[in-house]
């Protein structure tokens, strides 16, 4: 038996969501490339994309917008809960443990058609931008505010997290695009992840709870949040070279480059690059796209590595003046949407997804009573 190490070139589900090709740089949502989404769409609109399939003529995008903007309130025995948990936790473990707790008070919890279930992920869509903003309210003794049912989810996460402060159009322009580009990625960890939840025919939320927990891991999820930590080290445009240099002699790995699938550049990067760079001279602060693309000049010269999604996103989320350990949150808060697609594809032809390992251990071994194991342990040693 052929074993692929991390199921790497295994083909383990066939999908209509999304292409990843790797090889020429290009990804597709539905068979819209991520450049023409990028562009012109919205964050709905792909959210209806992925789990509808096509895009949402005005009436059924009017309707999605309603709807979201009906369910962002939480419970508010979540937030009494929210309240009494260790200010120094994580936020990434406040998001899995909130988004389990959610279940309990969904309407729908105990339902399991695809109709119940597009209701369950609408809800998650709405609130999970709402427990982010809100934990970071909590844990810094802010005011917390009801979201507004006209605000976009763009708009909702940046006025919850600033306690009421209206955000401005070119911050929530700039968020929504990058919500657009995180939104799916076929399946990557935490896709996987939802789906082998969902095949058990576990709930969404369960499926989603395990999605976030993938996340969770620096392998994944938290690459921008030690590419903010090594910019803020770094400091200054003239320490760039001699800190990535000093990096690659001590064979320190240089996060937000590289990537498991992408043999050239990520396609989602070229539109954060820009966007990093639009913020920083909009706010007359162009240090961390300068910075930024220095380091993406020695690592493409020194080590021929292409940057990832995470690369400039970090600066673009730093300039939005949202705390580092929310990127991985916020990563999650877009990847919802892909996930909720993938739990509804799973589900639409469902098998239990279960894979075999190749055995490499002993065979044959007798039982020993535990009076003698000692001498059997002593002489192995």
């Amino acid at each position: 038996m052929a074993v692929n190490r991390g199921l790497e070139d295994v083909i383990a589900a066939e999908s209509s969501i999304c292409k990843v090709d790797g090889e020429k740089g290009h990804l597709i949502y539905r068979g819209y490339d991520i450049d023409d989404l990028a562009e012109h769409s919205t964050y709905e609109e792909v959210v209806y994309l992925l789990w509808f399939g096509r895009l949402p003529v005005k009436e059924e995008l009017d309707k999605l917008h309603k709807e979201l903007g009906a369910n962002r309130k939480l419970p508010e025995d979540v937030v009494k809960a929210m309240r009494m948990w260790p200010k120094e936790s994580v936020p990434m473990e406040v998001l899995r443990t909130a988004t389990s707790m959610l279940s309990m008070y969904d309407p729908d919890a105990n339902e399991n058609d695809r109709a119940a279930n597009v209701r369950k992920a609408t809800r998650l869509t709405a609130q999970m931008p709402t427990i982010v903003a809100y934990w970071d309210c909590i844990r810094n003794g802010r005011e917390v505010v009801d979201p507004k049912p006209n605000h976009s989810t763009a708009a909702s996460f940046l006025y919850l997290l600033h306690s009421g402060k209206e955000p401005d159009e070119v911050a929530v322009k700039s968020l929504d695009m990058a919500l657009i580009l995180h939104a799916e990625h076929e399946l990557n960890a935490s896709t996987f992840a939802a789906r082998v939840a969902a095949g058990t025919l576990s709930d969404m939320h369960s499926a989603v709870t395990a999605a976030i927990g993938a996340l969770k891991g620096p392998l994944h999820g938290g690459a921008n949040q030690e590419v903010i930590k090594m910019l803020l080290e770094i400091k200054e445009l003239n320490n760039v070279e001699p800190y990535i240099k000093k990096m690659f002699a001590d064979r320190k790995k240089l996060m937000g480059f590289g990537h498991r699938v992408y043999k050239v550049q990520d396609p989602r990067a070229f539109h954060l690059r820009k966007m990093s760079e639009a913020l920083g001279k909009r706010a007359n602060e162009t240090k961390w796209y300068e910075m930024s693309a220095r380091v993406e000049q020695l690592a493409k010269e020194e080590k021929k590595l292409n940057c990832n999604v995470d690369f400039y996103s970090a600066s673009v989320y730093h300039m939005l003046g949202i705390p580092s350990d929310l990127f991985t949150p916020i990563f999650a808060i877009s990847r919802i949407a892909g996930w909720a697609a993938h739990i509804l594809e799973q589900l639409s032809d469902n098998r239990l997804i279960r894979p075999e390992a190749e055995y490499t251990g002993e065979i044959n071994l007798k039982y020993v009573p535990i009076d003698k194991r000692e001498e059997l342990v002593s002489a192995k040693n």
